[in-house]
């Protein structure tokens, strides 16, 4: 049923155990796994005075490379328990990439946080975001 899933990840402790959960099902399922890190560009999201400028260039670079660490991490894991997997980090805002991309997939597994509140108004969900954008099945795992 499920042969494709896309597992987008952030490098958090939610995302790794949202991941462990995909890569277990997959395994069973025998299915292929594509992991998405979305880059937000920090210029769209903060303030940058072009005193800023040099250091928001150098901000993104950082930023690029940690979502290829995490990438990398996730294949590593995904190699190691025999599951077939392709990674990529792509630039954009995380609710529309997501579920953009979630269209080519059969199954989207995701974590949670599990905020309500004033935690949720101010921090917002991608997750929440995604789950009433896509079409594609979505599995949600609760991160403790």
């Amino acid at each position: 049923m499920y042969k494709t899933i896309l597992m987008p990840i952030d490098g958090s402790p939610c995302s790794e155990q949202a991941l462990q959960h995909g890569l277990e099902l997959a395994k069973a399922l025998g299915a292929r796994v594509h992991f998405l890190y979305v880059l937000e560009n920090p210029a769209q999201a903060i303030w940058i005075t072009p005193e800023s400028v040099p250091y928001g260039l150098e901000l993104l670079q950082d930023l690029r490379r940690l979502g290829e660490e995490a990438i990398g991490k996730a294949l590593g894991q995904a190699q190691a328990m025999g599951v077939e997997a392709t990674g990529e980090v792509k630039e954009g805002l995380p609710v529309p990439t997501i579920v953009e991309a979630s269209a080519q997939y059969d199954l989207l597994i995701m974590g949670t946080h599990g905020r309500t509140g004033l935690d949720k108004l101010l921090l917002g969900s991608v997750t929440e975001g995604v789950l009433h954008r896509t079409k594609t099945p979505t599995l949600v795992v609760r991160c403790r």
